[in-house]
C-alpha cells in the first residue's frame, strides 16, 4: 500500500479520545469461495460484524467516541433515533446499559405489530421508545429535539445523537477503523486499492474518506447508498467529513465531488429488501458462510456484484468489503424476500 502520510497512524489515533467497548482488531478475512465464483479483484472482508459489544456492527465504533463525550458531560440519558430496525439505535441502547444511564429511542412511523430483529433487542436493552407517527424519515430529527427539550425541562441531562449516529464525533470512530485496517494490511503485506461499503447516514464513508486523506492512502473508497440519492449523500458525507476534521484540528476540506457513491441499488427504499440484495445475501451465505443483512450489506454487495459483472473494477487488483454488521435485521419480518431462487451469474 503506497502512502504519502500527512499524519502517522499513531498521531491520528492520539487525537481521538474514546471509551473502548469492543475487542480489536476485528478480523480481515480472505474470500475463498465468492471471489472464485464471481471473479474480479482479490476480495477481503473486514469483519466489523464481529465487534464484541451490543451484537456488533460498526455503529459501535462511532459510539465509542461519543461515549467519551457522554462521560465528560455527565449526561444521564441518551436520545437518538432512526428506523425501527436501526443498528445504531440498538447499539446505542447497549451503550446506555453499559454506562448505567437511560435511553430514549425515537422511531419514524407507527409502532410495529411485531417485536423482532433490532427492535426486539432495543427494547430488551431497556430503551424507552417514541414513535413520530410520520413515515418521513426526517421526522426523527424533530422527534429527537422534542424529547431532548422535554427532558431538559425535567432537569435531566440528555445527550442527543443525530439520526443514525450521523455526527462528527461518530465519524471519528470510523477514522480509527481505517487506522486499524491500515495496520492489519501492513502486517500481512496486503495492498488494497479498493474499499467497498454501504452508506446510509453517511458516517462510515465520511470516516473512511477523512482518514484515507489524512494518512495519504491510495485506495479508492466506494460506497453504495441504501437510502439517499447520490446528490444528497455526497453533500451529507462531505459535510460530516469536514466537521470531523475540525474536531481534530485538521485543515482537510472535502467537496461533494470527492465522494464516490452509487445510488442505483437502493431498491424500493430504506429498509426494504430488494431482489438484488436477496441474491447477494444468498451468494455470500452459500459461497462464504457469512451472513449479510438486507438493509445495508446486502445492497452494497449487490452493487459490487453488478460492478464486477460489468467489468467496472477491472483496473483494481485487491478489494476490501467492509462488513458493517446488521444481522439482527435478517431476523425481522417473515423473510419473504428470501424466497426467490439464486440467479446464476453469467460468465464474467
Amino acid at each position: 500500500m503506497a502512502s504519502k502520510k500527512n499524519l502517522s497512524v499513531e498521531i491520528l489515533e492520539q487525537r481521538i479520545p474514546r471509551l473502548m467497548l469492543g475487542d480489536y482488531p476485528t478480523p480481515l478475512h480472505h474470500s475463498r469461495g465468492l471471489q472464485k465464483h464471481i471473479g474480479g479483484p482479490e476480495l477481503w472482508f473486514k469483519r466489523d460484524d464481529l465487534i464484541s459489544f451490543g451484537f456488533g456492527g460498526n455503529k459501535v465504533r462511532g459510539l465509542e467516541v461519543i461515549a467519551s463525550e457522554i462521560n465528560e458531560q455527565n449526561s444521564d440519558i441518551i436520545v437518538t433515533g432512526a428506523g425501527v430496525q436501526s443498528n445504531h439505535v440498538r447499539a446505542s441502547a447497549a451503550l446506555a446499559s453499559f454506562l448505567g444511564i437511560d435511553m430514549t429511542a425515537v422511531f419514524w412511523g407507527q409502532k410495529p405489530n411485531c417485536l423482532d430483529g433490532n427492535y426486539r433487542m432495543t427494547r430488551m436493552l431497556g430503551a424507552q421508545v417514541f414513535f413520530t407517527e410520520d413515515n418521513d424519515r426526517a421526522s426523527v430529527d424533530w422527534g429527537i429535539d422534542k424529547v431532548s427539550s422535554e427532558l431538559n425541562k425535567q432537569g435531566r441531562r440528555p445527550y442527543p445523537i443525530p439520526r443514525g449516529g450521523a455526527c462528527a464525533s461518530g465519524v471519528l470512530g470510523h477514522v480509527l477503523a481505517v487506522c486499524e485496517t491500515f495496520r492489519q494490511c501492513q502486517s500481512i503485506k496486503l495492498n488494497p486499492d479498493l474499499i467497498i461499503l454501504a452508506s446510509g447516514s453517511g458516517g462510515t464513508h465520511a470516516g473512511w474518506l477523512l482518514a484515507t486523506h489524512l494518512l495519504g492512502l491510495n485506495w479508492q473508497v466506494k460506497s453504495y447508498s441504501v437510502s439517499r440519492s447520490a446528490t444528497e449523500a455526497k453533500q451529507q458525507i462531505s459535510h460530516l467529513a469536514n466537521m470531523a476534521a475540525s474536531l481534530i484540528n485538521s485543515s482537510a476540506h472535502f467537496s461533494p465531488d470527492d465522494v464516490d457513491i452509487d445510488d442505483n441499488f437502493i431498491g424500493a427504499g430504506y429498509g426494504i429488501a430488494s431482489d438484488e440484495a436477496a441474491q447477494a445475501i444468498k451468494l455470500m451465505a452459500r459461497h462464504e458462510g457469512i451472513l449479510f443483512d438486507p438493509t445495508y450489506t446486502g445492497k452494497a454487495m449487490a452493487g459490487y456484484l453488478s460492478a464486477i459483472k460489468h467489468h467496472l473494477y477491472s483496473n483494481q487488483e485487491t478489494a476490501i468489503f467492509i462488513h458493517t454488521g446488521g444481522e439482527p435485521a435478517f431476523f425481522a419480518g417473515d423473510g419473504g424476500w428470501l424466497k426467490t431462487e439464486i440467479h446464476h451469474m453469467p460468465d464474467l
